[in-house]
């Protein structure tokens, strides 16, 4: 594990290749429970007391304290505040794209902050976290989603619920399938073509090729379609094609041709900048669990996460996700909860001697590119 000002003990080791430690077989997001709470610790995941589980505790400790409560007034005025904004850019968007000025294409920053924005509520919502009701979380991020970003909310809300069950784990976890990037040696070593030339520079390549990351978001939504059921189908398609018919309306309402295409590329490429900024901290070169190891719950998510330090700007600009150990511990936990959680978190993982990994942001972004930089080395040496 990349060491961190915060971790209480060394981790177990890393081979070369990025893989270490245990995992779980069972599957538990915690999306369902409103607690996150997964299934007793399989063998070597104890606490060291022979009974129990470790997470139970915790758990107890998070519940007396009122923190899984919902925060409709939170989410309410978040809600209502950022639609605001939005609607706003985009009013400024019509306006000065009436004047025929490039200045226009300045307003696709403030636009894709916001949809960065707009992201995080429904990705809030998909752990359930506004509502107590699962049909207005659904809404909502139906809403949020599909029609104002162009992102299917059943496409995500299954894989993120996928990798909240298994982070790091190769086979299981999405979140480090074989992709534009790959995670371990062991996948490096299969790349061939330009694939493998990918690979190799990886690292340096990551934050340009985050610059597609929006598009790719839109396209992975539309493929998804045809795996739905009907009925689902019907419903987010209908969603998405409203929103791809209304962002081009505007655009070409806004301004010339030529105008519109820069503006659709610099928006989407800096939306897509901005997601992965956010999301890259969270788990990239912290621990990658091996087949066939077991851990319980507690150990599975702290191990596997690395947080980084808040204050109110670093807060609100990767959405509460800073708070990642908690956010894995707790799915459905409100996130202006997830500050006032981490105290409870660290002591109970100081009391078992588990490694609680927090750093800067920066330092975070190092961690992270080091990881990748390190699989990819096998490709880069002379004999190959």
């Amino acid at each position: 594990m990349a060491t961190a000002t915060s971790t209480i003990i060394d981790a177990p080791g890393r081979r070369s290749d990025g893989t270490a430690g245990p995992d779980a077989d069972s599957a538990c997001t915690g999306a369902d429970s409103g607690t996150g709470a997964g299934p007793g610790p399989g063998p070597g995941s104890g606490s060291g007391s022979g009974s129990g589980s470790d997470f139970a505790p915790l758990l107890r400790e998070v519940k007396a304290a009122g923190l899984l409560r919902r925060r409709v007034d939170h989410y309410a005025k978040s809600i209502a505040l950022n639609l605001v904004a939005v609607a706003a850019v985009w009013s400024a968007v019509v306006l000065v794209g009436g004047t025929g000025s490039w200045w226009v294409v300045a307003l696709a920053l403030p636009a894709a902050v916001l949809g960065a924005r707009t992201a995080f509520i429904g990705h809030d919502a998909g752990h359930h976290q506004i509502a107590e009701s699962r049909r207005t979380n659904r809404l909502i991020g139906l809403v949020h989603g599909n029609l104002l970003l162009g992102m299917g909310a059943g496409w995500w809300t299954d894989k993120h619920n996928r990798h909240h069950a298994n982070p790091n784990h190769v086979g299981k976890d999405p979140d480090v399938e074989v992709g534009a990037l790959v995670w371990t040696q062991a996948q490096a070593v299969e790349r061939e073509g330009f694939a493998r030339f990918l690979t190799r520079h990886q690292a340096r390549l990551f934050f340009p090729m985050l610059l597609l990351e929006g598009l790719a978001l839109k396209v992975a939504s539309l493929q998804e379609l045809k795996r739905q059921e009907p009925r689902q189908r019907l419903v987010e398609g209908s969603l998405l094609v409203a929103h791809l018919a209304g962002y081009a309306a505007l655009l070409l309402f806004a301004m010339p041709v030529w105008q519109a295409v820069v503006f659709a590329l610099v928006h989407h490429a800096l939306f897509g900048l901005h997601l992965g900024c956010a999301f890259a901290p969270n788990h990239k070169g912290m621990e990658m669990p091996e087949e066939g190891s077991r851990w319980g719950h507690l150990r599975r998510q702290v191990l596997t996460s690395r947080n980084v330090r808040g204050n109110p700007l670093t807060d609100w600009f990767l959405g509460g996700l800073n708070y990642q150990v908690e956010h894995h511990l707790f799915p459905s936990l409100p996130r202006p909860h997830l500050r006032l959680a981490q105290p409870l978190v660290r002591a109970h993982c100081r009391r078992l001697s588990i490694p609680y990994t927090e750093t800067g942001l920066i330092d975070s972004y190092v961690q992270a590119l080091s990881h990748m930089h390190s699989v990819g080395a096998p490709l880069r040496s002379p004999a190959v």
